[in-house]
């Protein structure tokens, strides 16, 4: 009995620890994003000055250079900011997912399309793929788009200049599936398993030219997860990889209405900062 008393109260102090650090994770993380907010709109502003040259240089200085250096590492903060506080609100059981009835088709087929710019200018070739013209389940059209952007940005880094990316979208009687196919340099077979384990950094190719902290996978996971989905890597060094998520093909009777609109806006600000480790 003493001894399952104290394994009681060391199993309580766990507890409490691990609350402890998930809402210091939070808390920190929101007092990045005050910051980083006023930060941005500050830079939004300059553009704005620069554009209409009520803002110069002299001759040899790349003012608007400067400018894109500042948005473009305060989004990476801004990324890393908002993957703590979701992944603090998943592990504390606070992460709201709501579905709604949408068009799979149409998402994953607009977000590959919103990141062709990032494609040209990699030098790189996207494909999308689908066997069916409209196929309406349950999902979250946020996060659909955020777990593809990640694995896009994913691809995009690790795939050399004249490389090919493809996506595709299969279903079948129960499920749709996703996957974004890469001919990038691969994942090491014994580093394979490890992709999804928070804050794991597998270093694809022999150099590492990109930075990350090791959440993004882990984040994705728990999203497809919160779909009652399942997502899977396979790969081989040097042939590339290909990650694909499933969910399940259902519907939900209480559909909230999403404003396209409003969507297609907020996914160039969701591009610019999944990719803002993707120097251009």
């Amino acid at each position: 009995e003493k001894e399952e008393a104290k394994r009681i109260i060391e199993l309580k102090k766990e507890i409490e620890a691990e609350n402890l650090k998930h809402q210091f994770f939070a808390n920190l993380s929101h007092e990045f994003k005050t910051p980083l907010n006023i930060l941005l709109g500050i830079v939004q502003l300059l553009e704005k000055k620069i554009e209409n040259k009520k803002i110069y240089s002299d001759s040899g200085v790349n003012i608007d250079s400067y400018v894109k250096l500042i948005k473009q590492n305060s989004y990476r903060l801004l990324r890393l900011s908002n993957n703590l506080i979701d992944m603090s609100k998943i592990d504390a059981g606070y992460y709201k997912l709501n579905l709604s009835n949408n068009n799979i088709v149409s998402i994953v087929e607009d977000i590959s399309l919103s990141v062709v710019e990032y494609i040209n200018e990699k030098g790189l070739n996207l494909v999308f793929d689908t066997d069916c013209e409209e196929l309406v389940v349950a999902c979250n059209p946020d996060n659909i788009e955020r777990i593809l952007l990640n694995l896009l940005s994913n691809a995009i880094k690790n795939t050399n200049d004249g490389g090919n990316i493809y996506v595709n979208l299969t279903n079948d009687d129960d499920s749709v599936s996703i996957s974004v196919i890469d001919d990038g340099c691969g994942i090491p077979k014994d580093k394979l398993s490890k992709i999804f384990n928070r804050f794991e950094q597998v270093d694809k190719c022999l150099s590492r030219n990109y930075e990350g902290s090791g959440i993004g996978l882990s984040l994705v996971e728990s999203l497809v997860n919160m779909h009652n989905g399942k997502i899977n890597a396979k790969s081989n060094l040097g042939e590339g990889s290909e990650f694909t998520f499933t969910i399940p093909k259902k519907l939900v009777n209480n559909d909230i209405n999403k404003n396209d609109c409003v969507l297609r806006e907020n996914r160039i600000e969701r591009c610019n900062i999944e990719f803002s480790d993707i120097y251009k």
